[in-house]
């Protein structure tokens, strides 16, 4: 399957690099899960530039965007933000799924349950499993 690009401004490698050196804990614990195509094969990127964005998680075979936010995504001028990226990465036939921080720290289990029945219904295994 050949992979859709999504552009992305080229000032942001860099800034990702930085970012993926500096990982909150909820994102290290969540990259040791789905690292090195460990979570049903696929491959997920972590700090991922697209347009003018960096995402936390990436998976281009499966349209999926994982988002860990923090204690500042609480206010709402950082929601309304939070919208808009969303919005703008929809048109790129995407699915961006959030988790708080607390969340993938304290309650694990669930948050790969969560991801496990999007992969599940989005990807090839649901073939597999109808037939």
């Amino acid at each position: 399957m050949k992979r859709k690009l999504i552009p992305y401004e080229p000032y942001l490698k860099e800034l990702a690099r930085k970012l993926r050196n500096d990982s909150t804990l909820g994102e290290v614990l969540l990259w040791k899960e789905i690292n090195n195509k460990q979570f049903y094969g696929y491959d997920f990127q972590r700090q991922k530039p697209l347009l003018n964005y960096i995402v936390d998680f990436y998976c281009c075979e499966l349209n999926l965007v994982i988002e860990i936010d923090g204690l500042y995504h609480n206010h709402e001028e950082q929601y309304n933000l939070d919208l808009l990226r969303e919005k703008e990465l929809e048109k790129y036939n995407l699915t961006i799924m959030r988790f708080t921080e607390r969340e993938v720290r304290k309650d694990m289990i669930n948050v790969l349950r969560t991801i496990e029945k999007y992969v599940v219904e989005h990807s090839s295994l649901n073939i597999i499993r109808e037939q």
